[in-house]
């Protein structure tokens, strides 16, 4: 039976973890320079000829941009894609039996990346271009994380289902019974945009709206990724919370789809990309994250995978809400890093899943 990491496990194992030789090198002070993309660079990567790539990101999409890197660079991407949760219970897997084989580490959970850091599992680097064009909000002063995407979790219903004009338009709009049965709700101890999610619903609305939603009869699924899915199909016909860019993907291929930004507010996860201290394949993983970070991966970002991108000079195609004009909840990655595991075990028990 292969062991379950919780955040309290993975942060009492960081310490001892610390005291070997690999962890050693202190946390830096200051974000190191701003790093170009150099023929150098390119030349030490090519020799390495691989780059392992662990992420949260959907996996269409992510072995598009693996594949993408490749074209460019001929380095082949390895994509290890699960849950946010699971992705960062398996770094800790990983770390506690002394293996080293991811290069450059996604999550849609930004709490996970404060506990890497704190046990020295991060190598600092900073993409010129992220120096340049992302906000200091988007980036560690350190240089141990970027940003990749922001990812927001909408309502959204099928059209088949639910007409326009009695389409919910509130997170409380949910607790009417006549959507009891015919809702669908992701898990926060798979997901990290849920946990976020979950998280930032409860300071909102209280716990005490999960336990009357929970009276609703909600079709639980793991990832923000499925839910969108039951509800393109018609499995269901409202989704409470989900990626809503799988929506947005959806809609424009012509399936019977709408997002709804809720009254509330929505909620909101940013989604950041780390290079592993131990990675295996260092060089290589120097160019993903740069490349991954630059306008040319990030404009592919918005315009195929529909999702919102940090870097100051991509460009929204039409048809989307911006970001700026979306109300949105507030994240606090500090705030879920410390409450995650009573967060997973407060839902758990009241939707009994």
């Amino acid at each position: 039976m292969r062991t379950r990491f919780s955040r309290r496990t993975i942060l009492k194992g960081g310490t001892a973890l610390a005291a070997t030789a690999v962890f050693a090198e202190p946390i830096r002070a200051q974000a190191p320079a701003p790093a170009a993309i150099t023929p150098e660079l390119i030349a030490a990567a090519k020799k390495e000829g691989k780059c392992a790539f662990y992420t949260a990101m959907d996996l269409e999409f992510a072995q598009r941009l693996g594949k993408a890197f490749e074209a460019k660079y001929a380095i082949p991407v390895r994509v290890e894609r699960s849950g946010a949760e699971r992705i960062f219970q398996r770094i800790g897997q990983e770390h506690s039996s002394n293996i080293a084989a991811c290069d450059v580490v996604n999550t849609s959970d930004q709490a996970h990346c404060i506990v890497w850091v704190r046990n020295g599992w991060l190598a600092p680097y900073l993409p010129e271009e992220v120096a340049q064009h992302y906000d200091k909000a988007y980036y560690d002063p350190n240089g141990f994380d970027v940003v990749t995407r922001v990812l927001v979790s909408p309502i959204a219903y099928n059209t088949n289902l639910v007409k326009k004009e009695e389409a919910p338009k509130s997170f409380m709009d949910l607790l009417d019974p006549k959507w009891a049965g015919k809702m669908v709700k992701a898990h926060p101890a798979y997901s990290g945009t849920i946990m976020n999610s979950t998280w930032q619903t409860a300071q909102v609305l209280g716990w005490e709206y999960f336990e009357k939603l929970a009276k609703q009869r909600i079709m639980q699924v793991q990832s923000a990724t499925d839910s969108p899915k039951k509800i393109q199909l018609g499995e269901r016909a409202i989704m409470v919370d989900g990626a809503g860019y799988f929506i947005i993907r959806f809609k424009e291929a012509g399936d019977p789809v709408e997002i709804v930004y809720p009254t509330e507010g929505t909620p909101v996860a940013t989604s950041p990309s780390a290079i592993m201290k131990t990675a295996p394949n260092p060089n290589a993983a120097k160019l993903f994250q740069n490349w991954m970070h630059s306008r040319e991966a990030q404009q592919f970002l918005v315009d195929w995978a529909r999702q919102y991108s940090p870097h100051g000079q991509t460009v929204e195609k039409p048809g989307v809400r911006p970001l700026r004009e979306v109300k949105l909840m507030k994240e606090d990655p500090a705030a879920v890093e410390k409450g995650a595991e009573d967060i997973k075990k407060r839902y758990s028990a009241i939707f009994k899943v």
